[in-house]
């Protein structure tokens, strides 16, 4: 058997498929059929749709998640770290031969 991959549907396609759905002018299983995609598919979408929006009137922004300024210091820290790391193995490799010099 080869390798199956998961098809991926645009935002566009599953909202203009979850308000076919929100409508009710066919059931699920017609729309499976019309638009190639399983029910429960649909029925997330259609459910993801609704809570959507709910979230849009209630006028509670859903916003990501801020990144504190310590993660932030503590992954330039890492950076920093890395690029020290970095540049002590390419001289290390370059004085034991194992490559040519230069940045």
């Amino acid at each position: 058997m080869g390798k199956v991959t998961r098809k991926r549907y645009s935002g566009e396609f599953k909202s203009r498929v979850a308000l076919e759905a929100i409508r009710s002018e066919q059931t699920l299983s017609e729309l499976a059929s019309k638009h190639g995609v399983h029910q429960t598919m649909i029925a997330q979408w259609k459910r993801q749709a609704i809570e959507g929006m709910a979230a849009t009137f209630s006028g509670k922004a859903v916003a990501e998640p801020a990144t504190s300024a310590a993660e932030v210091e503590k992954l330039h820290a890492k950076i920093g770290q890395l690029l020290v790391e970095r540049d002590f193995l390419r001289d290390a490799s370059v004085r034991l031969g194992v490559t040519r010099g230069g940045k």
